[in-house]
């Protein structure tokens, strides 16, 4: 039975078990999640401030409803003066930046697919930013596929920050319990979910953080997520962004790497989304510039990393069988991304614009009762990389 990705999907399972796999021994379940802390600096709760008070906050200017559908979006979404003080000249490099890797990207997945197109919606805010979403569906390759721009300028709450850097706490530090966090937000998202499933899904994000008081930051990755394990598929995806961040910097790829194996993991099954790529968080110990470009390399990566293994699995045959296999791996994303997910969580928790906030759910995804591979199975293979990540290059 195919579930339509909603919320209420997560409280639904399907009771069948399907040919090829088998119910789960419950004394067999672990007990229990991976449990990490990626924090890179001590943490502090001394953030109270003599004499502040939460009613001190500055305006909330989210929300909901706070988007407007334009026809025609203005040529930067970056206004000098908005927002808290910071770094206009960078702000409006890197938004320039994603929009023009928005279309590259766009471009080269609509040739890929050769039926579907991406549809453009664009919003604004009164406040200062906006955004730009291009999503395809019902193509020939591609289920669904997303790529969105936003800007964002407005304050959050501190657990908001929190769930936007690893070292929310000690950003907020100084501030009044309650108080909010003026901030300045640009990113590039996406996710790509192919039907095919010998074809991985993807996904990539990269975004610049500014706060209140010149605190600045850089972010993002690229992942991807298969349903079968092939070495050679995982071989080029890994070494295209191990040879980007080698040129960048020779420890990058072991760190983001291995941070992208603790990220994107789903606690309450003790297993990874995914078989990984690359990862990074509060990135500011060297000039912005040399961030910048490491980011603006890793995002021009993707269409060299994940084009050709789609070109090379998209007409390949597959079984009823591996169809459900991927259907229920879609089942893990959902449940990575509506629990764990860093952004997801930041755009729920600051009145983001749902539709772009949930693009990256899948449309059709599968749950069913207590299901576990055989032993010795495809499935099973894959199964195992994902409880305990491999070294691909």
């Amino acid at each position: 039975m195919l579930f339509r990705v909603a919320l209420v999907a997560l409280l639904s399972t399907a009771a069948t078990v399907s040919n090829g796999f088998m119910p789960r021994n419950p004394s067999s379940v672990a007990r229990g999640g991976s449990s990490f802390n990626m924090s890179t600096e001590e943490k502090t709760d001394d953030n109270k401030v003599e004499g502040k008070k939460a009613e001190d906050a500055p305006p909330v200017n989210l929300g909901w409803d706070s988007h407007s559908a334009v026809d025609t979006i203005p040529d930067s979404l970056v206004r000098e003066g908005d927002g808290p003080d910071g770094n206009y000249p960078m702000r409006s490099k890197f938004e320039k930046m994603c929009r023009e890797a928005q279309f590259k990207i766009t471009k080269a997945i609509e040739e890929i697919d050769g039926e579907a197109v991406f549809r453009e919606d664009a919003w604004t805010r009164d406040n200062g930013g906006g955004g730009m979403s291009r999503v395809m569906s019902g193509g020939k390759v591609f289920e669904k596929a997303g790529v969105n721009l936003s800007v964002v300028y407005g304050s959050m709450p501190q657990e908001a920050l929190q769930a936007a850097t690893e070292r929310g706490v000690d950003r907020a530090k100084g501030m009044a319990p309650g108080e909010r966090v003026p901030f300045f937000a640009c990113g590039l998202s996406s996710v790509m979910h192919p039907k095919n499933p010998h074809c991985p899904t993807m996904h990539f994000n990269y975004r610049y953080f500014e706060t209140d008081g010149g605190v600045w930051w850089f972010g993002g990755g690229t992942d991807i997520t298969p349903s079968y394990v092939n070495e050679d598929d995982l071989k080029h995806f890994h070494g295209t962004y191990k040879e980007v961040c080698d040129k960048h910097d020779p420890g990058y790829y072991k760190e983001f790497k291995e941070w992208a194996d603790r990220y994107f993991v789903i606690q309450h099954r003790n297993e990874t989304r995914g078989l990984g790529g690359i990862f990074f968080d509060d990135q500011n110990n060297k000039d912005p510039e040399q961030h910048f470009n490491f980011s603006q390399e890793c995002v021009n990566s993707v269409v060299k990393a994940y084009g050709p293994i789609i070109e090379k699995h998209k007409d390949d045959p597959f079984t009823q069988k591996e169809k459900e296999w991927q259907l229920m791996r879609r089942g893990r994303y959902v449940e990575f991304n509506l629990v764990y997910d860093r952004g997801t969580v930041f755009g729920l928790k600051t009145g983001g614009r749902i539709e772009s906030i949930l693009m990256s759910l899948p449309e059709t995804a599968r749950w069913e009762y207590n299901v576990i591979p055989e032993e010795g199975s495809p499935e099973a293979e894959f199964i195992d990389a994902c409880k305990n990540p491999r070294e691909w290059v």
